[in-house]
């Protein structure tokens, strides 16, 4: 789907690129390198984390903010001009009173709530997420592709549930993240993004993005031939990823990663955190509200890809 409308993008850019990276068992060990890397080439990008540790938070999951070195590290990180993103509470079920927590930690962290957020599909308390995501037939299509296995499982959004924190959510976060892509060209598969649906309130603004779920993934989308395409549309890319998935092995980046970082890295792109892009796209006026219809339409375009990525 090629953008209807071409978007100016800032310093004369052709085009737009971020990264939101999802930040399931990551570690120090396991990402800093990859970050390095993107600092060496001019990129600034969006890490997630978890603010705190719930009782029972296996380290396997990966680490979070109550490990000094780590909490420290992604300080320095933000200092650097890299975004700090919310992937919940922890990376265990939280309850209203844990995610509550969770905000203050991140707001006595990095000074600000969060502007840019993922679920995490583990947690219970995820904001419109499973059969949630989608509506009407839609969700009966969902539901039968994930074998019913998601009916009533997240509840963040829901009223009176001891996992409720929609209200949070509404006050502290701006932008959330919804339905992934194959295409490398987020706005052209999601042109309305962000937007407000006003069926899901207690979610300001969402957001789509491109399929890099691990390294192989990642470069596949990011093929030459696909950055080539991206640059000729004036499109933007905001890949989904998880840098502990294969980026950073054995104290080296992977080599296909690098080397088309580095070449996009060459083109005249505009290279911000999620957040800076999505500020951009809202505009003076905000994020725009999305139509029945036109929702109808983005949630069958992503099940179809969900179809074929076999994932969220």
């Amino acid at each position: 789907m090629v953008n209807a409308t071409r978007v100016e993008w800032p310093d004369g850019a052709r085009f737009a690129f971020s990264i939101f990276d999802d930040t399931d068992r990551a570690t120090i060990d396991n990402v800093a390198g990859v970050y390095e890397f993107l600092e060496e080439i001019g990129m600034r990008t969006t890490k997630s984390v978890w603010p705190i540790s719930i009782a029972g938070s296996p380290l396997v999951r990966g680490a979070t903010c109550d490990d000094p070195a780590y909490a420290a590290w992604t300080v320095d990180l933000q200092s650097r001009g890299f975004e700090i993103g919310y992937h919940g509470a922890s990376n265990l079920t939280a309850t209203r009173d844990d995610v509550a927590r969770a905000l203050d930690r991140f707001r006595a962290l990095y000074g600000h709530t969060p502007a840019t957020m993922a679920n995490h599909a583990d947690c219970q308390e995820g904001m419109y997420w499973g059969e949630d995501r989608v509506s009407g037939m839609n969700r009966l299509a969902y539901n039968m592709l994930t074998r019913f296995k998601k009916v009533g499982r997240y509840r963040g959004h829901v009223e009176g549930d001891r996992l409720f924190w929609g209200d949070l959510c509404r006050d502290q976060v701006r932008y959330v993240r919804n339905f992934t892509f194959r295409d490398i060209d987020t706005l052209g598969a999601c042109g309305v993004m962000p937007y407000h649906d006003a069926d899901r309130p207690y979610v300001n603004a969402w957001f789509a993005s491109s399929e890099g779920r691990d390294v192989s993934t990642f470069t596949d989308c990011l093929s030459e031939d696909a950055q080539d395409r991206l640059e000729a549309t004036g499109g933007a890319c905001i890949m989904y990823t998880h840098f502990a998935a294969g980026f950073w092995d054995g104290g080296r980046l992977h080599d296909r990663f690098e080397q088309l970082m580095r070449r996009l890295a060459g083109k005249n792109g505009w290279f911000v955190p999620v957040s800076t892009l999505l500020d951009h796209l809202a505009g003076r006026q905000g994020p725009a509200p999305i139509g029945r219809a036109q929702r109808n339409a983005l949630e069958r375009r992503w099940l179809r890809s969900k179809t074929v990525m076999g994932s969220t």
